[in-house]
């Protein structure tokens, strides 16, 4: 079955076809960068990550850009609580990106653009609009004028007239229309700025995605991606405002993953409930928070809590086991057992990774291709409890293995576990730091252990440790 991907331009599925056979062109729209990131940017980092993956292992060249939006008004606000300047505070978020990108055992994409870098590419652009009268300078600000492009509304399926009833306070009069959203932002006095045609200022949010997709994918993207959140306006801003110029479809497929709820709640400000990933990786493992969030399917919601990331370490310590147990028993098996492997065992092995391969084409169905990975640990126990064990037989077992996590990465390898003696030097280094009362280095031991799935007790016999 060849690759099906749910459009949300055209509510279904659809063969995927990228323009250039073998390879694709992939954008998805990433953080602003002026706080560490929450469980809602993880689950498109992660999903994504895995649509890149899986494409680059059926044979594609992606090039992936996901951006960073490193100025806006939240950065600048925040600059201002720090008593520092906006480049210092996205320096700051995306080096904190990146290792939290690195703690959920995600890849980089091809190129993270910046907005700052992209200024002159952005100008570039608004003026082509306002050249083509798609767009209007009004005080030192410029807008985007929505009736004059006719599509407006075909991403989220919603009508100009429609949109402009449920406008009802806070409407800038100098706009031609309610629904006419800003490209370029005079600035304030003492915010940073740049120079352009209409005065000092900054660019609006929505021109920043449209510019630097033609800039380094060009006019027409193969894969738009994003959460279910930005559908509206984002992307339809930037459909409007590419298409508008280009007459081109920006993208031909876009995709849109679910919302993720705290406790059946929705995640807010307003409620505290935002969970941060940098204190999430503190708690679980990056293994159980990817099989966390590609257990539900991508396009549904997906709700987090306790009891979920329980499950979801208990499953992949299954899976560990499984691959530990078969490592070790091919470093230790003897030459007995040594023959040609067994149909049956490839026949089975072969029909879990069509499973997997049926599963992943199906819309990247990633709870059905988790659950051919444990059709192979069924499988990788069963081959365990054979008195004798042919290492041809265990060397392609752990290959299968390895093409099933090569995307889903629930494994991480033996290399990302703390040996017990070396757990115990930790925690004798942390009681001795604590004595010192050095508590930065304290608590990097205890954030270290954490990230390992290591929890400290504190109990009558002194501290003990145990793996989660």
């Amino acid at each position: 079955m060849a690759l099906q991907i749910y459009n949300t331009l055209i509510r279904s599925k659809e063969e995927f076809v990228p323009q250039e056979p073998g390879k694709v062109k992939m954008y998805v729209c990433g953080p602003t960068v002026y706080d560490y990131i929450h469980i809602g940017n993880a689950r498109p980092m992660i999903f994504f990550d895995v649509v890149r993956t899986y494409l680059e292992q059926i044979g594609n060249e992606v090039n992936y850009v996901v951006n960073f939006t490193d100025v806006d008004d939240k950065l600048i606000r925040k600059a201002e609580q720090l008593d520092s300047t906006v480049p210092e505070v996205a320096d700051r978020f995306i080096k904190a990106y990146f290792e939290d990108l690195e703690g959920l055992g995600i890849h980089k994409a091809t190129i993270h653009p910046r907005v700052t870098e992209n200024m002159d590419n952005i100008i570039a652009f608004i003026q082509e609009l306002e050249q083509n009268g798609f767009a209007y300078e009004k005080g030192g600000d410029v807008f985007y004028r929505t009736n004059k492009f006719p599509g407006y509304g075909k991403l989220s399926h919603q009508k100009l007239d429609e949109l402009q009833f449920g406008i009802r306070i806070n409407v800038d009069e100098r706009k031609e229309n309610p629904e006419d959203f800003v490209l370029w932002k005079a600035a304030k006095p003492g915010e940073i700025f740049w120079s352009s045609p209409w005065g000092d200022g900054r660019p609006g949010w929505h021109i920043e995605c449209s510019a630097m997709a033609r800039r380094y994918l060009g006019e027409t993207i193969d894969i738009h991606g994003g959460g279910q959140d930005l559908q509206f306006p984002h992307h339809e801003c930037e459909v409007a405002q590419s298409e508008a110029l280009t007459g081109k479809p920006l993208a031909n497929y876009w995709m849109h993953n679910g919302y993720i709820k705290i406790n059946n709640e929705k995640m807010s400000k307003s409620l505290g409930n935002g969970i941060l990933v940098k204190d999430l990786r503190k708690e679980f493992k990056k293994e159980a928070i990817r099989y966390f969030m590609l257990s539900t399917h991508y396009r549904n919601p997906l709700n987090f809590n306790s009891e979920t990331m329980d499950q979801a370490m208990n499953s992949v310590e299954r899976i560990a086991n499984a691959v530990g147990n078969l490592k070790h028993r091919l470093e230790t098996v003897t030459s007995d057992g040594h023959g040609p492997v067994r149909d049956e065992m490839k026949q089975k092995l072969d029909g879990i990774l069509k499973q997997y391969y049926e599963k992943m084409d199906d819309d990247f169905n990633t709870p059905d291709a988790i659950t051919a990975m444990f059709e192979w640990v069924n499988e990788a126990n069963l081959l365990l409890q054979e008195p004798v064990a042919n290492p041809e037989e265990l060397k392609v077992m752990l290959a299968a293995f390895d093409e099933l996590n090569a995307v889903l990465r629930l494994y991480a390898g033996d290399e990302a576990e703390l040996l017990d003696e070396e757990i115990e030097n930790l925690i004798a280094e942390r009681m001795q730091a604590r004595k010192d009362k050095n508590w930065n280095r304290a608590d990097e031991i205890r954030d270290l252990l954490a990230a390992q799935g290591i929890a400290l007790e504190d109990t009558a016999q002194g501290m003990r440790w145990r793996r989660k």
